[in-house]
């Protein structure tokens, strides 16, 4: 969740690190901080609760100047957000730390170095880092072997960056469970929590696997294994632009995001599908004989993408006839579950780091399914590297925290899955060709919704004064409501729920008054009936209804219910077209409540931290 970002160079690292940490914004943080090492090899440091702006200008007036360096943003975990409780911790003015993840163990650290001495000036357990480190390098361990030796200590999950007064011109890094990447320069290096810190600075890095420990200088990297061996890891060119984390014109990246769906389903769909058919080799090489086996799927996810389970759940079984089972990945691990014969585990991640995810996986593995998928954004990612086949829904940088044109291209994927799985039990060749022509016009269906921006944010101002809201669906709008709703709420702060518009009876009805705006989605299939019903039991008790519905619903405005009709659309790809009005409709709503769009409160982008 945190960001890192470290440098070692021949110039001035402070304004790699700010550049860096201004990149990591996204990922969320309620504090940051810089150490660096001056040109007398003093450690100096300086850390400032709030935004990255107010440590700039705490900088401005600090000259933190040195070519070796650490930064980050800190997500509270341990210890509430405040200036003492921020990174980088330093240790007797000798040792500083940046650390993401977990230590598990770090109240019987914390008492073991109290004995020795160690006086701590936070609540945070990343401070017994610091000084571990310290007392090793007192006991006369080199700086490489005293963060060796320590994180043989550690339990739980890291990824730390380490410099130190005893070696002024080494970076030191280490990763275990969460996320960390070098970045290979011109006489100098780098390391970060991911890719998009460092693309202003290089296209080059190497990805580090748990248990590695890493000791960098301006001109070597060299990365030892977790017995302490030295080991080539593959050196990895991001075709990443500098510039694609850039807002552009747009007011904020979720809005330049949820106009970017167009274009990045085509990236999605593109070298995937040929004369009406879907590719078996888009899934890798090896695919088309493991796909030949499988008789069920299981899903693993969290949060948005566990919703895009959800709908994928409903075509596998409606479309391609296989049983599917999908689950919170956090519960996937808390229970036994009962493995089918010849089953495919797909999980699905945007930043493919997720932790609870990643755990699933690895049960998965130890559990015998058949084959694992994954479904990702970053081709480098933990989730990608572990798993036996992967799609890439190539939608991009997504720098906002509300995930949009990451959900929307991970349906894309996940239909595609169903097609190549569906040709080899109940899928009609007729049926694929038709999916297919639907898949290749998603884009302009998806242009011609986003045309409607302005009526949406119309329907937005009446939302400015509510506290609740209520979305219903039914099938697979369903999860296209629990989309709706979560969006709503990560980003206006307004509490919002989704139900299955058939149980409105079973509880929800008894919420319905006049300050309860009941958000539809009413797509023109067989289902349509039903959920008019339902509509009219919340109109009948006072509820205002907000209906996005198909150009061929027979339904009117009136008084109490407001229509807006989206677009003609198929009904297999009707979910993720529906998906975007309930996007601009929750960031147009968030416009009027003024809260902080792209960083809502509370909540981090990739949630590396079990």
């Amino acid at each position: 969740m945190c960001g890192i970002i470290g440098a070692v160079a021949h110039r001035t690292v402070t304004p790699v690190l700010v550049e860096g940490l201004r990149r990591l914004e996204y990922r969320g943080y309620d504090s940051a901080g810089i150490a660096v090492l001056d040109s007398n090899g003093r450690l100096q440091r300086v850390r400032k609760q709030g935004k990255i702006k107010d440590l700039e200008e705490t900088l401005g007036s600090a000259l933190l100047e040195g070519h070796t360096g650490i930064a980050h943003t800190r997500w509270a975990t341990h210890g509430t957000p405040c200036e003492r409780n921020a990174h980088p911790h330093v240790c007797r003015e000798t040792v500083a730390v940046v650390h993401n993840g977990i230590v598990e163990n770090h109240a019987a650290l914390r008492r073991q170095l109290e004995e020795r001495g160690y006086e701590f000036q936070s609540d945070t357990d990343t401070e017994v880092i610091a000084h571990q480190i310290h007392a090793l390098l007192a006991a006369g361990r080199s700086p490489l072997a005293a963060v060796q030796e320590t994180c043989r200590i550690l339990e739980g999950a890291y990824a730390i960056g380490v410099i130190t007064t005893e070696a002024p011109q080494r970076l030191l890094a280490a990763r275990h469970g969460s996320p960390l990447v070098i970045g290979l320069g011109e006489s100098e290096n780098f390391i970060a929590s991911d890719v998009f810190a460092l693309v202003g600075e290089t296209q080059r890095f190497i990805f580090l696997e748990d248990g590695d420990v890493a000791e960098l200088t301006t001109e070597t990297v060299s990365v030892y294994d977790r017995e302490g061996r030295w080991v080539q890891r593959p050196v990895h060119e991001t075709r990443l632009a500098a510039d694609a984390t850039e807002r552009g014109a747009y007011r904020h990246y979720m809005q330049k995001e949820i106009h970017e769906q167009p274009i990045a389903i085509e990236k999605t769909l593109n070298g995937r599908i040929q004369a009406g058919r879907v590719l078996d080799a888009a899934f890798g090489s090896l695919a088309e004989r493991a796909f030949d086996r499988i008789k069920a799927v299981q899903i693993a996810a969290c949060g948005t993408s566990y919703h895009a389970g959800l709908v994928a759940r409903y075509w596998m079984e409606a479309i391609a006839g296989l049983p599917c089972n999908v689950e919170v990945a956090s519960e996937f691990c808390n229970r036994k579950p009962v493995v089918l014969p010849n089953t495919l585990f797909v999980c699905i991640s945007q930043s493919g780091e997720t932790a609870d995810t990643l755990a699933a996986l690895r049960e998965a593995k130890k559990l015998g399914y058949a084959h694992t998928l994954a479904v990702c954004n970053v081709p480098e990612s933990s989730i990608v590297r572990e798993s036996d086949f992967a799609l890439m829904t190539r939608a991009g940088p997504e720098v906002s925290v509300a995930s949009t044109k990451a959900f929307t291209t991970q349906l894309v994927a996940l239909l595609l899955l169903v097609v190549a799985l569906g040709k080899r039990n109940a899928l009609l060749p007729a049926q694929e060709t038709k999916i297919v022509k639907e898949l290749e016009s998603l884009p302009d269906q998806v242009r011609r919704v986003l045309q409607l921006e302005g009526e949406i944010e119309a329907w937005a101002e009446r939302f400015g004064d509510k506290h609740h809201a209520l979305y219903l669906g039914r099938g697979t709008h369903y999860p296209v409501a629990l989309e709706g709703a979560l969006k709503l709420k990560e980003i206006s702060y307004i509490h919002a729920e989704a139900y299955p518009s058939g149980e409105l009876k079973h509880g929800p009805l008894a919420l319905i008054d006049e300050q309860m705006p009941v958000v539809a989605v009413a797509p023109n299939n067989e289902l349509l009936e039903k959920l008019k019903s339902n509509l009219h039991e919340v109109h009948a008790r006072g509820g205002e209804l907000y209906v996005f519905a198909d150009v061929d619903v027979p339904m009117e405005s009136v008084p109490g219910v407001n229509l807006l009709r989206v677009a003609e659309t198929d009904e297999v790809v009707a979910p993720i077209v529906y998906t975007v009005p309930l996007q601009l409709l929750a960031y147009h709503v968030a416009l009027i409540k003024g809260t902080d769009v792209d960083q809502p409160r509370n909540l981090a982008k990739s949630v590396t931290v079990v």
